[in-house]
């Protein structure tokens, strides 16, 4: 089921078999029609993370990334419209030979084809395949049908791993297999044998149950692999490993064992555990809620790249979702924000909340709270000071007012040709573009080099009318594309940390290689907690 941590595992068992000296690669299966992530809703499906080369995906790559620390590029992702989008262009194009198109087993066969490719491209010696949603949902039959024909085909290449949940019921006090047993029921259904189960759950999974699994689901016992929940999603690669997964998936692909090396990565947890100082971080958006439930997925990789940022600094992180429509509805409720030792915008669209989230900006710049805005954050720290330091009451993004006296935000040229033919998705300014720092500036201090790159995800920029007026009142471009036109990352003088990028470094941050801008806003935090 969603959010069981099919993303999680299928990174973890990339690292386990990473540290064994294998060169792995992972793809994701999403079964949407939708033809990328770009269009998705954030608070049904999470953050869309964007590729080095431009590409609009599912989280879970976001995952991969950071586990496997290599860049998954778009070949490693497909959905439901991307596929059928193929196979019904090869038959425009008469790539068929005549024959009459089916699906199956021409749907099944492209998958195939789009995991050979993405294997063949990343010169990959193990390709892990997550299939998304529940098994069961129809969804997503004919990528198992895409596993079933591969395994048929090749069975000593091909194993399958199924992540079932184990629940708990607070009244009964006892762990239930009964899930796990159907779960794998359907998938023998789909003409699928599980080789592995890794049961998620709160706690351990006992002898009793494994045995009970056993039996029922025709899998041994020792490919029964507990994954109880953890304090850390890093420290579940350490979990698998003491499970011995990857000697028993390097046995059953007949592979010759390798010598393990996942120091790195213990030291990592290691300095997780023994954080004892706590910064507080505050993050003002407006994806969190549905209901009654705070659904911080749409914002996973500021999280994380946060995470990182605290075991550089060897503290943890504690982060308060904080919504900005609450402060247009009460202005006094921004005081709160000085009970907080940093304050992160992210990214996002639309004029919903953004009074709110200007209100924040306002409040850490002038309280003098380490502050990082990503994108929009960047675009609205803009704003703010357009605003209450330049004097341009009226300043905003043509997005929102598009009759604005002050557009110090405006629509690249560009995209405003695309928004005309209602050309929407995936055509965003989209992955690595080139940056070259001030070197007086913050932000090269941090990066200690003034040639970047970072991934974007934006149709609108600072306006370059308004460069002269806002420099004179303390703004710093710090960043500026190659040729100068593009400002990247902004900055205010005077004041200890307080950084806009127009780009995600999110999306670029690692737990062994965390990014500079989170770990100074981080080492400013603690400063400012000293």
């Amino acid at each position: 089921m969603s959010g069981v941590g099919k993303g999680v595992t299928s990174a973890s068992i990339g690292k386990i078999l990473q540290a064994r000296g294998y060169k792995v690669t992972a793809l994701k299966i999403d079964p949407y029609v939708n033809i990328d992530a770009g269009t998705m809703n954030p608070v049904e499906h999470g953050e869309v993370f964007v590729t080095e080369d431009g590409d609009e995906t599912d989280q879970d790559i976001g995952n991969y990334e950071r586990f496997l620390n290599v860049d998954i590029l778009r070949d490693n992702y497909m959905t439901t419209g991307r596929v059928y989008q193929s196979v019904i262009q090869r038959e425009r194009n008469l790539e068929y030979g005549g024959k009459c198109v089916e699906v199956v087993p021409h749907i099944p066969e492209e998958v195939i084809r789009r995991i050979r490719k993405a294997a063949q491209k990343a010169k990959a010696d193990i390709t892990i395949v997550e299939v998304g949603g529940t098994v069961g949902e129809y969804q997503n039959i004919l990528f198992l049908e895409a596993g079933r024909m591969m395994h048929y085909a090749n069975p000593a290449d091909v194993i399958f791993v199924l992540v079932s949940y184990l629940p708990i019921p607070t009244t009964l006090g006892e762990m239930k297999t009964k899930p796990t047993q159907y779960a794998v029921s359907q998938v023998n259904a789909a003409g699928i044998q599980p080789d592995f189960i890794v049961c998620r759950s709160h706690q351990a999974v006992d002898e009793p149950r494994k045995k009970k699994i056993a039996t029922f689901c025709n899998v041994s016992k020792d490919e029964i692999i507990s994954a109880p929940d953890v304090a850390s999603i890093y420290e579940v690669p350490l979990v698998l490993d003491r499970e011995k997964m990857a000697e028993k998936i390097i046995k059953k692909l007949n592979l010759r064992p390798r010598q393990k090396n996942l120091r790195d990565w213990q030291r990592l947890v290691a300095n997780i555990k023994r954080a004892t100082k706590t910064v507080k971080i505050g993050i003002v958006g407006k994806y969190f809620s549905t209901g009654d439930f705070i659904l911080p997925d749409a914002y996973i990789s500021v999280i994380e790249a946060l995470k990182h940022a605290g075991a550089a600094n060897k503290v943890k992180v504690e982060i308060d979702w904080i919504n900005s429509d609450a402060y247009e509805k009460k202005p006094s409720l921004v005081k709160e924000l000085k009970n907080y030792d940093g304050i992160v915008v992210p990214g996002g669209f639309g004029k919903r909340g953004i009074e709110g989230k200007i209100m924040a900006i306002k409040f850490a710049r002038e309280n003098k709270i380490p502050y990082l805005g990503l994108c929009y954050g960047m675009q609205l720290a803009t704003i703010e000071f357009a605003r209450h330091v330049c004097g341009l009451k009226k300043a905003h993004t043509t997005e929102v007012d598009p009759k604005t006296k002050f557009p110090v935000i405006h629509i690249m040229p560009d995209q405003a040709q695309n928004l005309a033919k209602k050309q929407y998705g995936n055509t965003m300014r989209l992955g690595a573009y080139p940056c070259v720092l001030d070197k007086k500036s913050n932000s090269f201090k941090l990066y200690r080099t003034n040639r970047i790159s970072e991934r974007h995800r934006h149709r609108y920029e600072f306006n370059n009318d308004f460069r002269t007026r806002l420099i004179r009142k303390g703004l710093v471009l710090a960043g500026l594309s190659p040729d100068k036109k593009l400002v990247e990352i902004i900055e205010v003088a005077n004041h200890p940390f307080f950084i806009g990028t127009q780009f995600h470094p999110e999306l670029k941050s690692r737990p062994l290689n965390p990014h500079p801008l989170f770990v100074g806003l981080i080492a400013a935090a603690n400063k400012r907690k000293k």
